[in-house]
């Protein structure tokens, strides 16, 4: 059974009993957790001892220092992948070797690669392998 709410989606009832629901604390600050602190700090301090300059200075620096370092981490981010996609790439028509889910050392001809998940797969054999499985490469002699 579901009930059509205001807006007119379906929603699932709930009971009366149902604990509500919980979020996982984020470890990380972005820069509205930042400004939306800062903002506070402002609004609720003292107006006969009002914020240091050299403090509003201080913090509005480290919201541009960790605005930039965010900036690196997801460019370094970008950049390993694309470099694991180039690797990945490179291995197609190369032998390989890698364990095989029963850790027997296996080799076979790269004939394919996917993209799909976050680490490229190699196709051997007729299976995907992950490309960090991948323990040597030998180039396949042309006929």
């Amino acid at each position: 059974m579901s009930i059509v709410d205001s807006v007119g989606s379906a929603s699932t009832p709930t009971s009366l009993y149902s604990p509500p629901a919980t979020t996982q604390p984020s470890q990380s600050m972005t820069a509205q957790d930042f400004m939306q602190l800062l903002i506070a700090q402002l609004q609720n301090q003292d107006p006969t001892q009002p914020m240091d300059s050299a403090a509003m200075v201080q913090q509005t620096t480290e919201l541009g220092m960790m605005q930039s370092l965010s900036s690196v981490q997801s460019n370094t981010d970008s950049s390993y992948l694309l470099q694991m996609q180039t690797a990945a790439a490179d291995l197609i028509g190369k032998t390989v070797t890698y364990n095989d889910a029963n850790g027997v050392s296996t080799s076979g001809l790269v004939s394919s690669v996917s993209f799909n998940g976050s680490t490229p797969t190699v196709t051997v054999n007729g299976g995907d392998i992950d490309l960090s499985r991948v323990l040597g490469i030998s180039s396949t002699p042309t006929a």
